[in-house]
């Protein structure tokens, strides 16, 4: 297991980068604990994989160091850094048999068979495939064939992280839902050090117990899922963690008071903004209640809207309403208004945040 530390760290595919749109990988100053569980979270495009192969040694940075418990790695090979990867498709022998397929890193060890028989069946009993021993992988199903590529990087005692690409990507909904469970487990029985890419929120925010969530090559921010969701330090994690995702309503800030329209909003925080600042209100869907609630907000935040449209999920109710040119998202629990119908929506003041060019004001 390893602390790593990534110290000014930056990558461009470009042979002769001018800008920061030639880098792929923005400045990057991360540390991640011994044994923990992180993710890095974003869209397609946005640096993870690469950075991903970075720490894993698969591609050498254009500038910064990555240190493995305070040991400078940069130019270190994947195998010299004793890591182990788990990709997208399972990286399996089919002609092999399950038991072999485990085997296979320690035996390129030279371990003896008593210590990989003993091995091998203890990650087997972890992963529940036990009785898959002896079957060829070629036969497998595929969350088996990803459990048995997932086996193959647990196997080795001595690895010191384990990174995984996107795993759980082409594995059927249901599948996906026990092998997510099953490598949280996994997590806290071994207690690996294990950095998780996705884009998927779901999976990052169940895994991980801090994540990085990245856009257009940057670290926009770090935390807990319950800091990612509560307190997005930038709209961007606002608007992409969460379904739906956080409202953003434009606004101006004048004499100390934050405005939508005509309509004053209370806000959690200051509301003191540069003049030349792009201002918005941030507020979850969760905290959006239909009809005036004087209890959470005081004075009330009341935008009059029209009910535009109603998605049932269930437990709760997305409640799509038009404010002017605005379009805003409650969720609710309760029997919903009509379609068309003029309602007015409370804003809870300690879940509404003012943002100035991106960026919580705090």
């Amino acid at each position: 297991m390893a602390k790593i530390t990534l110290e000014n760290l930056s990558h461009s595919y470009h042979p002769t980068p001018s800008s920061a749109s030639d880098y792929a990988l923005n400045r990057v100053d991360l540390v991640w604990q011994d044994g923990g569980a992180y993710a890095l979270l974003g869209p397609s495009g946005c640096g993870k994989t690469t950075l991903l192969n970075i720490i894993s040694g698969l591609i050498r940075p254009s500038q910064g160091r990555i240190l493995f418990d305070d040991e400078d790695v940069t130019e270190r090979t994947p195998s010299e850094r004793n890591i182990a990867q788990v990709f997208q498709f399972p990286v399996i022998y089919d002609v092999m048999t399950v038991f072999d397929n485990l085997a296979f890193p320690l035996r390129n060890r030279k371990q003896s068979a008593q210590a990989i028989d003993r091995r091998v069946r203890h990650i087997a009993e972890i992963l529940e495939i036990t009785d898959l021993l002896d079957e060829k992988a070629a036969g497998l199903s595929s969350d088996n064939k990803q459990k048995l590529s997932l086996g193959r990087g647990l196997v080795r005692e001595d690895v010191r992280a384990v990174m995984f690409d996107e795993p759980l990507t082409v594995i059927d909904p249901l599948l996906k839902w026990k092998l997510r469970s099953k490598l949280k487990q996994l997590h806290q029985h071994l207690k690996l050090t294990m950095i998780y890419v996705t884009h998927d929120q779901t999976e990052a925010l169940t895994f991980a117990d801090q994540v990085v969530v990245m856009n257009q090559g940057q670290v926009v921010q770090i935390g807990t899922p319950v800091d990612l969701f509560e307190r997005p330090a930038h709209t961007f994690v606002g608007h992409f963690i969460g379904s739906p995702g956080m409202n953003l309503l434009p606004c101006v800030v004048r004499a100390g008071g934050v405005f939508f329209g005509d309509h004053p909003i209370a806000v959690e925080g200051p509301a003191r903004t540069p003049s030349s600042a792009d201002t918005v209100i941030g507020i979850r869907p969760e905290f959006i209640s239909i009809g005036i609630d004087e209890a959470q907000t005081t004075p009330p935040s009341i935008i009059p809207a029209t009910v535009t449209s109603i998605n049932d999920q269930g437990r709760y109710k997305i409640v799509r309403c038009r404010a002017g040119n605005v379009l805003i998202s409650a969720m609710i629990k309760t029997a919903p208004p009509a379609l068309g119908e003029q309602v007015r929506l409370g804003l809870r003041r300690d879940q509404t945040r003012l943002y100035a060019d991106g960026a919580l004001v705090s």
